[in-house]
């Protein structure tokens, strides 16, 4: 029995049984591939840092190096499992060419290593560790992706020639995110180019309980050991790795999330019109001594199998698209070892998706409970409420057309009714939104002030050299004498140590400088200005349990001093650990020193960037706007795929919400239609009535939608980017988003109104005045 009513109702209600069926397979599909493609990121960071075993505690070095000195202090620490220090042979990216490609304007720092003896293992792409042979070159595997290098093409390194013998995976640096790049060659084939380049130290650890490395940093620091370099952790190290795709996954969740609520709000509406439509037959069912969970159950039974349908579909759908979505993943970290619970996961997701829509349906059906026989059976239609006071009156009208008017006092008196729609569109217009305003933030110039620096052009980077004060002058020197630029300020980087709540002692590395040249934008508080003033990167005021206005111990050449917090900023460089300060401190150790540069004409950068480096060829300079191209554009372009989907799927869903809204109004007001046209008013009047009411509503929604973008979407998405180190993410958007996208709305509104209401102008008087 149950079959021949579903096969009949689905029969006279097709558009809404397939649109109720589609909303629930997009729901579940988005929930479904969000379940593999996070079991497959973690299970593929998981194994690549398994086969790779990456360091705990990665300190790179520029400089002199005591060998004998490290080794000492690894075998008298006790947390200490095994040790190595490897050599990267910086290499100018003027000396590397690759097929027909030369790196001359990467901005990567693209170094030269062996294979590793002990552990750090660069791996081919079936996760085994590479044992080049001699004249063999093996690439990252992201100058692959770029196509930048292909198996078997010549390359010259400094002269040299190689044979790209395939692509390696590097868990430290494989990352569009990690500013370096590791090149492996044969030990013969490193020693001849070991004169080309610039050696650089990676002095690595592993530990026995890696949940102590902030105490071995701190250990490491104490013993005074080699630290002209950044400090990196295995935790980092994966976070940087699963930030681009992990990214994606929370925009997918978020799009998925939302989808889910639109089902129900669908379902809602879809499942109420129909109560209504059958509510003299409730009524007989009741009457006759049917009993009320029997008459739940044939509504029950519909809508399990429009779910259990659609959540099959969406699962299988799930499976098709997540494949082209997990190629980047698989490409640079490679196969997860978890791929089978991803499966197990989707389908749990899908079970879950379609419980929920059941519990759900229950929940509305309880309004059966409220169902009188008597009344069911004598009104055939639930007493319709509307406003107690009615402040409409078309009479009164002297501003608006009469059409205008109807449409508008239709929503306000039955704003129930038109709620489902607004809140479709509203979310339509948050899906929308804000993954566009995403995108636009992190493609804008401005988002550089969330690297920790100012909007600047150039920047040079200079680390420790034999004559130091020498080169300083050198480039100060330069920079003063160069007409193209318009000012630069010198920042000095150095480490200290600070006390923490608890009285230990750990590194920090504070840039010293006039921090007012170039200003960042603060989450918190403002620039240091006093010289008893610094400024903390939000991971340093996490990890000292810092507020702005509380005070910080730093151990600096004249003693312990007291600092004061001045405000908290976000950084994603450098471990996104950093602070800012003006004092003057002539004994603490300098890790690096940038000038950042500000040119009087901007279309001139890469040309004066150039001269740079060739008049200043122990410095590295960095184009800002490039250096952001190069390590944001996996994440750019993930971005702005998902906001091409989501533009696409919003549009989708005002269109069909709109024919389904629009055909469901129809036939409910099929009385109120046919009085209308009895007084007077003629098929085009109701079409633009219901286009009215259509507009009216998607205004409201698009305002409260985009309301809504600018607030909650903007915590959300800087909840998600905060793993990067950006605390307080600001949109920076652009007026297409916001005046673009609701005319693409509008024009799939009122197309989709037409083809909802085409049905008005076929009824008749004489039948529905009757009834």
């Amino acid at each position: 029995m149950f079959f021949q009513i579903i096969r009949n109702d689905f029969l006279r209600n097709k558009l809404i049984s397939v649109t109720t069926m589609l909303f629930i397979t997009a729901a579940t599909m988005l929930v479904s591939i969000v379940a593999i493609l996070t079991v497959n990121l973690v299970g593929s960071i998981d194994t690549l840092t398994k086969q790779a075993k990456i360091p705990d505690f990665l300190q790179m070095h520029n400089g002199d190096i005591d060998k004998e000195r490290l080794q000492s202090f690894a075998i008298e620490h006790k947390n200490v499992k095994d040790f190595q220090v490897l050599d990267f042979l910086n290499i100018t990216g003027s000396k590397i060419q690759l097929g027909e490609n030369s790196l001359i304007d990467n901005i990567q720092d693209n170094g030269f290593s062996t294979q590793s003896p002990n552990f750090d293992y660069l791996l081919d792409l079936d996760g085994q560790p590479i044992d080049p042979a001699v004249g063999e070159l093996y690439v990252p595997i992201g100058y692959m992706k770029e196509g930048i290098a292909q198996v078997g093409d010549q390359a010259k390194i400094a002269g040299k020639e190689f044979q790209i013998a395939g692509f390696l995976r590097d868990a430290q640096m494989n990352s569009p995110l990690a500013s370096s790049k590791r090149f492996l060659v044969h030990e013969q084939d490193y020693q001849e180019l070991a004169s080309e380049g610039t050696l650089e130290y990676l002095i690595e650890f592993q530990l026995k309980d890696s949940s102590k490395t902030n105490q071995f940093e701190t250990a490491y620091a104490d013993a005074g050991l080699e630290a002209n370099g950044p400090t990196l952790t295995g935790g980092l190290f994966k976070v940087i790795n699963g930030l681009s795709d992990g990214i994606m996954i929370a925009m997918i969740l978020l799009i998925g999330f939302l989808i889910v609520m639109i089902a129900f709000m669908c379902i809602r509406f879809t499942l109420l019109t129909k109560i209504e439509e059958d509510y003299r037959e409730i009524g007989t069912m009741k009457a006759i001594g049917l009993r009320l969970a029997d008459i739940k159950k044939i509504y029950l039974a519909k809508y399990a199998v429009i779910a259990l349908v659609g959540c099959l579909i969406g699962l299988i759908l799930s499976f098709i698209f997540s494949h082209p979505l997990l190629e980047n993943i698989r490409l640079y970290i490679g196969e997860s070892d978890y791929a089978s619970w991803s499966i197990l996961l989707a389908v749990f997701g899908s079970g879950f998706v379609f419980l929920l829509v059941i519990g759900y349906i229950h929940f509305l059906l309880r309004r059966f409970r409220k169902i009188s026989a008597a009344s069911a059976i004598r009104t055939g239609s639930p007493e319709e409420k509307t406003a107690r006071r009615n402040y409409f009156f078309l009479s009164k009208n002297r501003l608006l057309p009469t059409n205008v008017f109807m449409g508008i006092k239709d929503v306000f008196s039955r704003k129930k009714l038109y709620v489902t729609m607004f809140i479709v569109l509203l979310l339509s217009c948050f899906i929308m939104i804000v993954p566009w305003n995403t995108h636009q933030t992190v493609s804008s110039p401005s988002f550089t002030k969330y690297l920790g620096f100012g909007d600047m052009d150039l920047m040079i980077s200079m680390y420790q050299s034999d004559e130091p004060l020498k080169s300083e002058q050198q480039v100060v020197n330069y920079l003063n004498e160069d007409s193209s630029i318009n000012k630069f300020v010198q920042i000095i980087s150095k480490s200290f140590k600070a006390k923490t709540e608890d009285g230990l002692e750990e590194k920090i590395v504070i840039e010293l400088g006039d921090h007012a040249a170039f200003p960042i934008e603060y989450n918190t508080g403002k620039a240091p200005e006093q010289p008893n003033e610094i400024a903390l990167s939000s991971m340093n005021a996490a990890a000292f349990e810092k507020q702005v206005g509380d005070t910080i111990e730093i151990i600096t050449d004249n003693g312990t001093k007291n600092f004061v917090v001045s405000g908290i900023y976000s950084n994603i460089l450098n471990g996104g650990k950093t602070a800012k300060a003006n004092f003057s401190d002539e004994t603490a150790p300098t890790m690096w020193l940038n000038y950042y540069i500000k040119l009087s004409d901007t279309s001139q950068i890469a040309a004066i960037a150039e001269e740079m480096s060739q008049a200043l060829p122990f410095v590295k300079v960095t184009d800002a706007n490039n250096h952001k191209q190069q390590v944001f554009g996996t994440t750019m372009a993930s971005i702005k795929t998902v906001a091409k989907v989501a533009l696409i799927v919003a549009l989708f869903i005002t269109g069909l919400v709109s024919i389904l809204f629009m055909k469901l109004l129809v036939a409910k007001d099929k009385p109120a239609i046919a009085m209308l046209k009895a007084i007077g008013f003629t098929n085009q009047d109701l079409a633009n009535q219901y286009a009215v009411r259509g507009i009216f509503i998607l205004i409201i929604g698009v305002a409260g939608g985009s309301i809504l973008a600018s607030t909650l979407g903007e915590s959300i998405t800087g909840m998600a980017i905060s793993f990067f180190g950006v605390d307080s993410l600001t949109f920076s958007s652009h007026p297409l988003i916001y005046l673009g996208f609701p005319v693409l709305m509008l024009f799939v509104t009122l197309l989709a109104t037409k083809l909802g209401t085409n049905q008005a102008g076929k009824i008749t008087i004489a039948e529905n005045i009757k009834e």
